[in-house]
This record gives C-alpha cells, sequence and structure tokens, in this order.
C-alpha cells in the first residue's frame, strides 16, 4: 500500500502547485565547525582578522535570512574542544590556528546574538560520544578529555570515544550541556552521535558488558546506556531552562519498514538509538534525522518517522551537500521533491546539511527557495507538550512617526506566565483589514524584543496599509492581534 501511496503521490507533483506555505515551519541549516568547514575559514590572527571571521558569519546568516531560515544549528562541541570559552574543553583551533586560542571575542555568544538579531533561533549542536583520534589527543596534550578523564574514555580502531556504558559519562556530558545553557540564551541544545559507532565488534565494551549487562541483551544493554544518558542530559536542561528545546540528529532510519527494507543501516540496530522510545517518553522536543538519500527510501521512511512523532516536531535533514558535482551530483529537483512530501505529509520543516552549499546556491538551491518555497516567513512551531498558554496581546499599537518612507508603530508590553522571559512580538502587514495573521506573507518581522518597529517602504514593492502586532512566548504560543484601526497613509494633513 505504501509503495502505491508514494507513487500517487510522485505523479500529484505534476498536476497540482506546490502547497500554500505554512504559517508555523522549521527552516533549519547546519553549520559546521569542524575543520572551519563552513565556518570560520580564516583564523583571527590580528584585529583585522577577527572583523573578517565575524562578518564571515553574518554574511553566512543575512543569506539565510534572505531565504526566510528561521533556525540556525551551530557547531558549539566539535570532538573535545568547544566554540566558547569553557571550564572543560578548550577552545578549537579553527578559531586561531592554536589549541585553547582565544580569537578576540567568544565565537557562541557572537553568533547567538546575530541570529536572534535576524529573528532566527540558534541551537547549540553538541557531538557527544566521539572525541576525536589519536593524532588530536597528541596535538591536545594534557587538555584532553582523555588526560583529564582518562576512565570515562574509550579507543577503538584509532578512534576515541566517551565510554556511554561509564556512569560518569553523562555526568560530564552534562557539566558540558549545563555550561552552555546556563551561559548563553541558546534556543535549543542539539545532540549528534549520541549513539555508538557504527557496526562495533564485541571487542568496543566487552568488559563493561560483563560487569554491568544485568542479564540484558548486547543490544538492548547499548540502547539503554544511550539512552539513559539522554534522560539525564534531558532533565538537566529543562530543570535549568524549560523552554530550550532538546533534540537530536539520529540515522535517517529508525529500523526495517514493512516496504523497505534499512540494509543494515538503521538507528535501532546499527547505532543503538531507540528514537522511538525517546519520543515516548517525551525526552526530545526535535528530531531532526539525517535522511541523505532520495526515491522511495526517503519517502516510506519519512512516514515512518511522523508515525513515531509522539506528536512532537520531526524535521528530515536534507543532504544537500550530495548536489556538489564532487559527490552524487543531485539535481535540485531532488530536493525539492523532498520537500513537497514534507509539506504534504504535514512533517514540521526541513534540515539542511551544510549551510555552505546553501549559501553557495549549489545548483540554483538558494535561489529556489528563497524565491518558491520560502517566499513567506515562517514562526518556529509551538511546543504545547511544554506550555500552552500564549501570552497577552500587546495593546495601544499606536503611529508615533511617519513620512512617505517609513512608518514608526509603538505599543504597550504583553505578559506571559512565563516569569524568566519577556514576550517578544510579531509584526505583520497588509492591503486589507483588518490583517489577516494567519497568511506568513503578512509576517514582516518577528522576534522583536523591544515594544516598537519601524517599517520602511521599499520600492518598487507596494506599500503596505494596514499593521498589527503579536506577542510570543519562548515556547512559540503567539497572543491575539492588536489592529492598527486606520489607514495611515490616508491620515488626513499628511
Amino acid at each position: 500500500m505504501l509503495r502505491y501511496i508514494v507513487v500517487i503521490f510522485l505523479v500529484s507533483l505534476f498536476f497540482t502547485p506546490a502547497k500554500t506555505q505554512p504559517k508555523y515551519e522549521v527552516r533549519a541549516a547546519w553549520v559546521a565547525t569542524i575543520y572551519g568547514l563552513d565556518w570560520p575559514t580564516n583564523k583571527a590572527l590580528t584585529p583585522t582578522d577577527t572583523h573578517r571571521q565575524k562578518e564571515e558569519l553574518t554574511d553566512m546568516l543575512d543569506k539565510l535570512k534572505r531565504a526566510n531560515f528561521n533556525t540556525v544549528l551551530l557547531q558549539t562541541r566539535i570532538r573535545g574542544t568547544v566554540i566558547y570559552p569553557s571550564d572543560y574543553e578548550p577552545i578549537s583551533s579553527v578559531f586561531t590556528g592554536q589549541t585553547n586560542g582565544y580569537p578576540g571575542y567568544d565565537p557562541l555568544a557572537f553568533a547567538i546574538e546575530e541570529c536572534h538579531k535576524r529573528g532566527m533561533e540558534c541551537h547549540a549542536w553538541i557531538v557527544t560520544i566521539p572525541i576525536g583520534g589519536q593524532k588530536q589527543m597528541n596535538e591536545l596534550g594534557i587538555e584532553s578529555v582523555t588526560k583529564k578523564y582518562p576512565s570515562i574514555c574509550l579507543s577503538y580502531k584509532g578512534e576515541w570515544y566517551l565510554n556511554p556504558a561509564h556512569p560518569q559519562t553523562k555526568e560530564y556530558l552534562m557539566k558540558l550541556v549545563h555550561e552552555v545553557v546556563e551561559k548563553y540564551d541558546i534556543d535549543g541544545v542539539h545532540f549528534d552521535y549520541l549513539r555508538y559507532p557504527e557496526y562495533i565488534q564485541n571487542s568496543f565494551d566487552s568488559r563493561d558488558y560483563q560487569n554491568y549487562r544485568h542479564g540484558k541483551q548486547l543490544g538492548q544493554w547499548r540502547r539503554d546506556n544511550i539512552t539513559n544518558i539522554l534522560r539525564h542530559l534531558h532533565k538537566g536542561v529543562k530543570d535549568l531552562k524549560p523552554w530550550v528545546k532538546v533534540s537530536s540528529s539520529p540515522l535517517g532510519k529508525y529500523d526495517n519498514t514493512t516496504q523497505y527494507p534499512s540494509k543494515n543501516w538503521n538507528s535501532y540496530h546499527t547505532a543503538y538509538q531507540d528514537v522511538d522510545l525517546w519520543l515516548r517518553e517525551g525526552l526530545q522536543d526535535q528530531v531532526y534525522p539525517m535522511m541523505y538519500f532520495r526515491g522511495n527510501c526517503f519517502y516510506s521512511f519519512a512516514l515512518d518517522w511522523k508515525e513515531r512523532s509522539n506528536g512532537r516536531q520531526i524535521i528530515p535533514g536534507l543532504g544537500i551537500y550530495l548536489l556538489d558535482p564532487k559527490e552524487m551530483n543531485w539535481r535540485c529537483e531532488d530536493i525539492e521533491t523532498q520537500l513537497h512530501f514534507i509539506r504534504s505529509n504535514s512533517l514540521e520543516g526541513a534540515a539542511y546539511y551544510r549551510v555552505k552549499y546553501l549559501t553557495d546556491n549549489v545548483k540554483g538551491l538558494h535561489n529556489e527557495l528563497s524565491d518558491k518555497f520560502y517566499a513567506a516567513p515562517a514562526l518556529i512551531p509551538p511546543m504545547p507538550w511544554l506550555d500552552n498558554r500564549p501570552p497577552t496581546p500587546p495593546s495601544q499599537l499606536i503611529v508615533t512617526d511617519a513620512t512617505s518612507e517609513y512608518i514608526h508603530l509603538n505599543w504597550n508590553k504583553a505578559f506571559d506566565n512565563d516569569t524568566q522571559n519577556a514576550p517578544c512580538y510579531v509584526v505583520y502587514a497588509s492591503d486589507e483589514y483588518p490583517v489577516n495573521i494567519s497568511r506568513p506573507e503578512n509576517i514582516i518581522a518577528q522576534r522583536i524584543y523591544e515594544t516598537n518597529y519601524t517599517y520602511t517602504h521599499t520600492y518598487p514593492q507596494k506599500r503596505k496599509e494596514y499593521f498589527a502586532v503579536t506577542a510570543t512566548d519562548r515556547y512559540g504560543n503567539e497572543s491575539e492581534a492588536i489592529q492598527l484601526t486606520s489607514n495611515i497613509w490616508e491620515v488626513p494633513g499628511r
């Protein structure tokens, strides 16, 4: 049956227009800092270099903003190194060429601030279990995790890993996560490589298994080890800042489906990630399965993820690096078909690996997204399982200044049951009154922290006539709108 559904869907793409753009949709990009793959590509050795390094990131964010992206997954912990001043691990050498070299600014704090300026969320992408090869351990010396905490580290085939079976592994990871969540205004923590190495042999953890198996089969024991780490991290994040999203990027196939086998590559058996259990226990707000494949495999496994979602957000990760002629030389249409499928089946959005292939406009993908699929902005989907009470609407929306080119809006602040975070605001504009806030094309600004906004009319676009403002909280709940009841351009005397 699933095979016929997929065929019908593909045929329908050629006879039906793209689904109306949703108001709520995750549009995310992974920004890889390992080896400076996406950022930074230059070292900060002088103040000029530092400025160039920061400008490289803001240029990247500007391109994402032009395509109406709303989420950045920034690699924050790489492999035993980080991108911020830490009490536990050194700053990566990608910024200065030297381990623990300070580039003249805090890269994580800077990235968060710049994302928020553009109305985008910034999530800390944290590589969990792998900590690097022997060469890197030698370069890090006494700063390496293997030297500081040797009891929780394992070496396997020339690579080092945190030991998922060791009870102190989850405590160590929690120190890193707590540090990031407490010190920074991060919107989410995104766990990568929260899994065992693929296709490992029993020698990886045979001693631990003999000591701690408690009668469990090896596969289940390994899955329980990973799940116990996630339980600990999830609780730590939510105890500190409950609005911070907890997500992960598991292998793109959970298990075999009834129609298509996973060909011995899946999260459940290959990597020991019991994501179905994570979702049922509420340990995930979002899941970004790495679905770097196309065709029937993509469709059937995307539907399988949706069926397992338990109401949480499933955001398929798309392998846009495969557009590169040096990789698989995919066509842009391959990604477009996946986006059609995601929307047609009401998945919560898409994530793109990696951002460089967006900003470089490989195969015209950035143009296609900004002109077609993401022509209108989108808000982040709410999380009603955490909080479903919207803020009060803002009040007394007025115009305090206006010319033929701009108007300055002002309003009174909204209030929310979340005492730790003041609401922020979304501004809408339209040619019709009242402004329809269900239409995403009417969004002109989001994540506004102040109680004012200046609308600038840019030619040759048609000037907006009516305005409305809503309040949103950190859980994505949106208030009712306050409307500007008059057409400001028709006010007598103007």
